[in-house]
């Protein structure tokens, strides 16, 4: 058993291991509702349109996290604005601001001195470098985002179903539209720097992804996402450690893993499902009334 523990017997594995777990629960949180309202492009989006503030505040000496959160926003914000406009769809504005954010993103980060190395710290993040600071930040963040889905939970299933609906309820759609990018821009942000913006993506849609086939409650799908997560987070360190690959692309890798198993799986139970009916409803009125089946 030594190969499956030895390795979390290292202080900066362990703690990768709880910051990829934290990681995990806040992701699974807010990707469900990606999930469920078909926002990944959106999220995509939002991850990178952080690069901006990301680069500006490096440049400046600032905090990445403040520089990150900033242009989140600013990125919420300009898809809330442009996406008002009849002439555009929404996937439209969300690609024009994606690409506009990513390339101010990169010709500020040209101008420093380390171009390749800032870029690859944030696209790809450090799970292994970790430090216990990050971990109680991670924890409030994780506080926070409870916070959001619990007060935000009614409003969210409406708006995820039926926005007409959720305003003749009068449960206030845009301000549960402007919560629910709260707490997606709330979890890049927090993630961003552990796993990286390109990484993030499989922890924030790959879990909750392959929870939905198999439950049909929302909590379910969040309490599976989150262990598919941590178990990814545990797999994807296990095998950065023995087989001397990045760890954060390991974690990521393990969770489209999942998903994949999770979509065969639930194929192969489609078919086990609709072989094993007796004959239809349908075919017996055929044989009854003696039309062909």
């Amino acid at each position: 058993m030594e190969w499956l523990t030895g390795p979390f017997e290292v202080t900066f594995v362990l703690r990768a291991l709880w910051g990829g777990i934290l990681v995990s629960l806040i992701c699974a949180l807010a990707g469900t509702w990606v999930v469920l309202r078909g926002m990944a492009f959106f999220g995509d989006a939002m991850s990178h349109g952080m690069l901006p503030g990301i680069a500006l505040a490096s440049l400046l000496g600032g905090n990445l996290l403040v520089g990150a959160a900033a242009s989140a926003a600013v990125m919420a914000l300009g898809v809330s604005v442009v996406g008002r406009s009849p002439r555009l769809s929404q996937d439209t504005s969300i690609g024009l601001l994606f690409v506009g954010m990513l390339s101010l993103g990169v010709i500020i980060v040209s101008r420093s001195q380390s171009f390749a190395v800032d870029l690859t710290g944030f696209l790809f993040g450090d799970v292994l470098a970790v430090r216990s600071a990050d971990l109680a930040y991670l924890g409030a963040a994780l506080a926070v985002a409870l916070v959001i889905s619990v007060v935000g939970y009614r409003p969210f299933v409406a708006l995820a179903f039926d926005e007409r609906k959720a305003h003749t309820l009068g449960l206030r759609p845009r301000l549960a539209h402007a919560a629910l990018l709260a707490l997606l821009t709330l979890a890049i942000v927090a993630s961003f720097h552990v796993v990286g913006t390109l990484l993030v993506f499989g922890l924030l849609i790959a879990p909750p992804a392959a929870m939905l086939p198999w439950a049909r409650r929302i909590p379910v799908i969040m309490i599976g996402a989150a262990c598919l997560g941590a178990c990814a987070t545990f797999i994807g360190l296990l095998l950065s450690w023995h087989l001397h690959t990045a760890a954060g692309a390991s974690i990521a890798a393990t969770a489209v893993v999942q998903f994949l198993i999770s979509t065969a799986a639930s194929g192969l139970r489609t078919r086990w499902v609709r072989s094993s009916r007796p004959a239809s409803t349908t075919d017996h009125q055929h044989r009854e009334y003696g039309h062909p089946s």
